[in-house]
């Protein structure tokens, strides 16, 4: 998932390789300035207001938002005893993070205190616990589940390609107007219309997760097969055109695109990491509600 998480150029999984006559180091921090402003509110108050925000893009992990000291409110950390020892990084200072005396997050944020020359881009920055924190913000906009990721792409295209997928010997869709959606890390998934899918061998589960950059996403089983299908029935805006469609885990159930079944190539499996899994089924419904801003946040 774009620069250092799934199968992306700084992740352990990388699918491609460096043009380079040396090998690289294997594990590469990356640090970047974000270029969009960025908020944070805790206990009913912005906590911190940035336009220099850096981006850390660690292996394996999502990137985490660094702010300026000089951009957090003052009286609102409260350095703990607490320290960690980061292993590129150096000593890591915890802080608690104090709105008021009814909102206090302990060890709600971070400082590295024990920084390598060449890392001095992270001295005096302070980065916050996303799930601490009531909510993030670019400009009026809520983000929920951890920073974005610049570099995280996801392209839609419609294909008439025959697409079949059958559990056994029953026939669940039967299509050649669905879309594959590319995303950055992931293989191709390709979703079909309802109107093509025999929705009578849909059992909705209980599951719901999140994606940051599609929404909120149901599953069914079909049968016995467990988690075999899923549909973000209203996804994002910038994702639309896959609302309510539904796309079918080839490794589940069988999926045939023109004849050829289709199988996962290795690391291409969503992997749950990070804060992004477990969020509250209405922290995620409610986080693009009509209006944004400060309304829109939780208060505790």
């Amino acid at each position: 998932m774009g620069l250092s998480w799934q199968q992306g150029p700084l992740s352990p999984g990388a699918i491609g390789r460096f043009l380079v006559p040396e090998p690289l180091p294997k594990k590469l921090l990356y640090v970047e300035r974000l270029r969009r402003r960025m908020r944070v509110r805790f206990g009913g108050s912005w906590i911190a207001d940035s336009e220099h925000v850096l981006l850390l893009f660690e292996p394996g992990r999502y990137p985490v938002a660094y702010f300026p000291e000089a951009d957090i409110s003052p009286h609102v950390l409260e350095r703990t005893e607490h320290t960690t020892q980061h292993p590129d990084l150096g000593v890591t200072s915890w802080y608690s993070v104090r709105a008021d005396e009814q909102h206090i997050a302990r060890r709600g944020a971070w400082q590295h205190t024990g920084l390598p020359a060449h890392a001095s881009e992270l001295q005096q920055r302070v980065a916050f616990a996303w799930r601490a924190m009531d909510a993030f913000y670019e400009e009026d906009e809520r983000i929920v589940g951890h920073a974005a990721d610049p570099y995280h792409r996801i392209d839609i295209r419609q294909a008439s390609r025959n697409l079949v997928a059958r559990h056994r010997d029953r026939i669940i869709a039967d299509t050649k107007r669905s879309l594959v959606l590319y995303e950055s890390g992931f293989a191709p998934r390709w979703y079909v219309p309802r109107a093509d899918v025999d929705e009578s061998a849909l059992i909705p589960e209980k599951l719901q997760t999140f994606c940051p950059y599609k929404g909120l996403c149901s599953y069914y089983s079909i049968d016995d097969a467990r988690q075999a299908a899923w549909s973000y029935l209203d996804a994002y805006l910038e994702v639309r055109r896959i609302s309510n469609m539904v796309s079918f885990e080839p490794e589940v159930v069988a999926v045939h695109l023109d004849g050829t079944q289709l199988h996962l190539e290795p690391g291409q499996t969503v992997v749950p990491h990070g804060p992004d899994r477990n969020l509250d089924v209405a922290e995620v419904v409610h986080e693009r509600a009509p209006g944004g801003g400060p309304a829109a946040a939780p208060s505790g």
